[in-house]
């Protein structure tokens, strides 16, 4: 039952909020995520990782069509579960100086997409996985439509198409998928697994591994998928970015370690090389970008498109170091992501630009904002000790297990990312203060609450790992099991 207050919790509360009128919605919001936050905390203690699924619940939805409410974890689940739940606070306290307009209404479409990123990380079923995906599509469309910046309503189509034409290819693949599952049909994640490998050619799976993929990549994004993404994370107001970079994303990556792997894994393995190119031309091509860029948004944005196809070539190595670099990576890119994209808006709030010649010397009057903005710097550039060098050296050891070429181009991740991020750090917070930025002043109480608990994570993880690992490695193993006995290749 823990798994469903997890999604009814913010659900609820998005309606607390907007009974709570514009001056109090905030705080309502805050006050709920840490509930949830609490929840969360309350299930990973109780939670074995070598149990399988926990904290389950099937209930039959609509019988005609063998449709059921079931939602469990296991501990892939429970990571995306506490990435989210942990996120959100976060989110929701750096805004505390924004002042939105209906402020109620911004909050409580925050809490609706938290619910469905939730839902989307626990179900187990089909067509209830479907309902939570485009669920929380619905609130960051009208979070950027109604507060984005410029050009808002022709980024928001362009996103919104994108993301429509793969869940439709998604929601195609899924209806094949249980007209072929065996007795009463059913769109149980089980039920897939155990579909006839007769039924399930070669040819039937690389359609099928086609129409999930694409879905999947889009939302992630990766090359060639991504070009909705810039605009869109400039675009959208900062708490908007934070909701897409930090967790939505995470969704892509997620669904494939959930749906496609275990369930078309010979189309995984005939497309798996292509998948891999395709991920690391990602890494170069947005890396060389980025290194162009002159707002630092912009640059963000990049950067995540690169890190992001790394964290797509660990998984397409089908080895146990790509998988589970994929799982530290997952949780730090979201915790980094959100750190910087923060830095973009506390800059931008006091210069009024986030034009990186026009910035310079800001160490000299923010001394605590420089070095914590370097903490999390670090950790994007996978300085050891800091958690973005977990991730990243068991990806490439994993990417290297599957090609020694493919691993010597996907490290150049690190050599751009160290590029363009120390570039960022120094034409920002290092040289002379520019006189048109005036008085540039340090953080204030929330800014500091926000940054400090996001360089804590960037360190505890780095140093000590082993939790996460431990929490996730169970249930790695079993999906490699599961490949293995449909007769795939692993690394």
């Amino acid at each position: 039952m823990l798994t469903a207050y997890l999604i009814a919790w913010p659900l609820i509360s998005g309606l607390l909020v907007l009974l709570a009128g514009n001056k109090n919605a905030k705080w309502t919001a805050m006050a709920s995520s840490l509930v949830q936050f609490g929840i969360t905390l309350f299930a990973l203690v109780g939670f074995n990782p070598s149990g399988g699924t926990q904290h389950e619940l099937d209930l039959l939805w609509i019988p005609d069509f063998g449709i059921h409410f079931h939602v469990g974890m296991d501990g892939i689940s429970m990571l995306m579960v506490l990435l989210t739940n942990l996120l959100m606070p976060l989110i929701i306290l750096s805004s505390a100086k924004n002042g939105y307009s209906r402020a109620s209404v911004f909050y409580c479409l925050a809490l609706v997409m938290q619910a469905a990123m939730v839902g989307v990380f626990v179900s187990l079923d089909a067509f209830l996985y479907y309902i939570f995906w485009e669920l929380a599509l619905i609130p960051i469309y009208f979070i950027v439509l109604i507060w984005g910046g410029q050009n808002r309503a022709k980024i928001t189509f362009k996103f919104f198409i994108y993301t429509l034409f793969g869940s439709l290819l998604m929601l195609v693949g899924f209806i094949y998928l249980y007209f072929l599952t065996p007795g009463e049909h059913s769109f149980g994640i089980e039920a897939f697994k155990a579909i006839d490998p007769t039924l399930l050619t070669p040819n039937v799976q690389g359609w099928i591994f086609w129409a999930l993929f694409i879905a999947f990549a889009i939302k992630m994004p990766i090359f060639p998928f991504h070009t909705w993404q810039p605009d869109t994370y400039t675009t959208a107001p900062t708490q908007g970015t934070m909701l897409l970079s930090g967790i939505m994303l995470k969704m892509g990556i997620y669904s494939i370690i959930r749906w496609l792997l275990p369930i078309v894994p010979q189309g995984v393995e005939d497309w798996s090389q292509l998948v891999m190119i395709l991920s690391i031309i990602g890494i170069v091509y947005a890396s060389w970008i980025a290194i162009t860029q002159k707002d630092m948004k912009r640059l963000f944005a990049y950067s995540s498109i690169a890190h992001v196809g790394l964290i797509s070539a660990g998984i397409f190595s089908l080895s146990l170091h790509g998988l589970q670099g994929t799982m530290v990576q997952m949780l730090s890119h979201g915790i980094n992501v959100v750190g910087l994209f923060y830095i973009a808006q506390i800059i931008y709030d006091r210069a009024k630009t986030n034009d990186l010649p026009s910035l310079g010397g800001i160490v000299h009057q923010a001394p605590r904002f420089a070095t914590l903005f370097l903490i999390i710097l670090f950790g994007t550039v996978a300085l050891p000790l800091t958690n973005g060098f977990v991730g990243e050296f068991l990806l490439l050891s994993g990417v290297y297990q599957y090609s020694s070429w493919m691993g010597f181009f996907a490290g150049l991740t690190i050599i751009f990312g160290a590029v363009y991020m120390l570039r960022t750090y120094q034409l920002s917070m290092l040289g002379e203060i520019k006189p048109e930025l005036g008085k540039f002043e340090d953080l204030r109480t929330n800014e500091g609450i926000v940054l400090a608990v996001i360089a804590g994570l960037v360190l505890c993880i780095g140093v000590y790992p082993k939790p996460l690992l431990d929490l996730t490695e169970p249930a790695v193993r079993n999906l490699l099991e599961t490949i293995y006995h449909q007769n795939i290749t692993l690394r």
